[in-house]
C-alpha cells in the first residue's frame, strides 16, 4: 500500500516574504527571533520587518503572525510602518509568502506602554484565532527614558483563505 499524497493544492504553511500596507506601499519581511535580552531583534533598516519565527505561519489554522518594523530612523527617516500610527478599522492589509497570499482586514489599533510587552502575550500567542499583528513604536518619544515610550499594536483577522 502507498502512504497518502496531498492534494495538488495543499500547501504548508509558509514564512511571510512581504506585506502590503492599508496605503499600497510593500514592506520587505525576513524572519527574526530575539536578542539575548528577550527583545525582538527588529531589522535595523525601517524598509524591512521582522516576522517573529516563533509565532504563527501564513497559512496556519490559529495563533498570531507578529510582524514588527522601525517607526523611523535619524539616518533614514519614516519608515512605512509609520502608517500604523492612524490605520483605522476596516483597513486592508496583505501578507504573501512564497506560493500564498493572505487578506486581512484590521480590527483595532491600541498603544501599548513600550514596558507592557511581556505582559501582553497575546500579541505572540500561537493558540487562539488566526489573526496578524503589527507592532511599531508610538510617540512619545523620551530620550532620557530609552527612546519611544510606547507600542502600536495593529490587530487584523483573516479574510477568506489563504
Amino acid at each position: 500500500m502507498e502512504p497518502a499524497r496531498r492534494a495538488p493544492d495543499a500547501r504548508e504553511a509558509e514564512a511571510p516574504r512581504l506585506a502590503v500596507l492599508p496605503s499600497g506601499r510593500s514592506v520587505a519581511v525576513e524572519a527574526v527571533g530575539t536578542t539575548r535580552a528577550g527583545v525582538l531583534d527588529v531589522p535595523d533598516d525601517i524598509a524591512t520587518a521582522g516576522w517573529w519565527r516563533g509565532g504563527a505561519r501564513l497559512g496556519d489554522p490559529f495563533g498570531s503572525m507578529l510582524i514588527a518594523a522601525h517607526v523611523d530612523s535619524v539616518t533614514q527617516g519614516l519608515g512605512p510602518f509609520a502608517e500604523l500610527l492612524e490605520v483605522t478599522a476596516g483597513a486592508r492589509i496583505q501578507v504573501r509568502s512564497r506560493a500564498r497570499r493572505q487578506a486581512y482586514e484590521v480590527r483595532s489599533r491600541r498603544l501599548v506602554p513600550r514596558a507592557a510587552l511581556t505582559s501582553s502575550p497575546w500579541m505572540f500567542d500561537a493558540s487562539g484565532q488566526a489573526r496578524l499583528v503589527l507592532v511599531t513604536c508610538a510617540p512619545p518619544y523620551d530620550s532620557r527614558r530609552g527612546g519611544y515610550q510606547n507600542l502600536a499594536v495593529v490587530t487584523a483577522v483573516p479574510v477568506g483563505r489563504p
